[in-house]
């Protein structure tokens, strides 16, 4: 069914300021097992409406190398946006963290591309907290947004924002996270993410490699988040099926911060004082987990794995405090979500 609804405008004024980078280019060598194949086959994500998931890459110290572009995240446009001379309408964004280079970015991304087709971003700080997503959401009805994109903080709790917005016949895209009940998922127009359970697997493979698959590890992980969840499910079972001796015997929550990270680290550290790799469910939490095991003198020690290959933690594997941060594209994940929302409107099918 076409979908025509060009409602009232709200304008809104986002302030973001990143370096833009081109696309990575692949690699020979980056993620190969040891037939010379990359482990890119297996997936987890499971999704009950439409939607796509964009494949990680392995970030190694060989990539960083001879990445020109370290300090930025792949996958970025280097355009400015350009505001419509007549806005089409409001699209409301919410996501977990604004503070966050990640969310940064793509917010910058999505207000281009939307943009550019004539739609005003309202892009709004989630602060990690779900109730205030659902405010948020709240509002984004209120205004009579003609669509939502979301990234849940917590991937149950901002269901009733969800079920509010379907209510309001307002389509919903989730981009990053995805919802975790099943019946709200089905109430999605779609979603764009990640192979979070795929990246979680090159992890896997990149700490039985760096360890030579012995020893004991921790994960320091983020249960509130479907997307990190995924992570460490791939991760383990890559563990699993390849038959690891690895011993994973501390799992403590980072909340995905650089801080706490560190606190959990050290806290890993003084209960297990032999551990021999940790895997961070994001590069923030890596990377605090790195100045913790300096702190214990335990650098030639551990190794530590992170996620995102963030504009930090491709120069932590630069730098060698990271062993791997299988890269995410969040610049594609933006425009993607955007593209989405476009067919949605000209009546396509998703």
């Amino acid at each position: 069914m076409k979908r025509n609804r060009f409602l009232s405008v709200v304008v809104s004024v986002l302030t973001l300021s990143l370096i833009s980078c081109g696309d990575k280019n692949s690699s020979a060598g980056s993620g190969e097992l040891g037939n010379g194949e990359t482990d890119t086959a297996f997936t987890g994500s499971v999704f009950k409406g439409a939607g796509e998931f964009i494949p990680c890459e392995h970030y190694f110290f060989a990539d960083a190398e001879k990445d020109p572009n370290r300090e930025s995240f792949a996958g970025a446009s280097s355009d400015e946006a350009t505001k419509p001379e007549e806005s089409k309408g409001t699209v409301g964004m919410t996501c977990m963290n604004l503070n966050n280079p990640f969310f940064q970015l793509i917010a910058q991304e999505m207000e281009k591309a939307a943009s550019a087709a004539g739609y005003t971003l309202k892009a709004m700080d989630g602060k990690g907290d779900a109730a205030l997503q659902n405010t948020q959401i709240d509002e984004f009805i209120t205004q009579k947004c003609d669509a939502i994109f979301l990234n849940p903080a917590d991937s149950k709790a901002t269901g009733s924002g969800v079920r509010a917005a379907h209510d309001a016949g307002i389509p919903v895209f989730t981009f990053d996270i995805q919802m975790e009940d099943p019946e709200v998922q089905k109430l999605v127009t779609y979603h764009v993410g990640s192979d979070n359970y795929q990246g979680g697997r090159l992890a896997g493979e990149s700490m039985m490699k760096a360890t030579g698959g012995i020893g004991k590890i921790g994960i320091i992980n983020l249960p509130e988040a479907n997307s990190c969840k995924k992570r460490v499910d791939g991760f383990k079972d890559y563990l699993m099926e390849n038959n690891s001796k690895l011993e994973i015997v501390t799992e403590l929550n980072g909340k995905g911060d650089r801080v706490k990270g560190a606190e959990v680290a050290a806290d890993m550290l003084a209960a297990h004082g032999d551990l021999v790799g940790i895997f961070g469910i994001n590069d923030p939490c890596a990377l605090g987990a790195w100045a913790s095991v300096k702190e214990a003198g335990k650098l030639e020690q551990i190794t530590i794995i992170g996620f995102d290959g963030s504009p930090d933690g491709k120069i932590g594997v630069f730098e060698k405090k990271l062993y791997d941060t299988p890269m995410q594209f969040p610049g594609q994940m933006a425009t993607k979500t955007v593209e989405a929302f476009l067919r949605y409107v000209a009546g396509d099918e998703l």
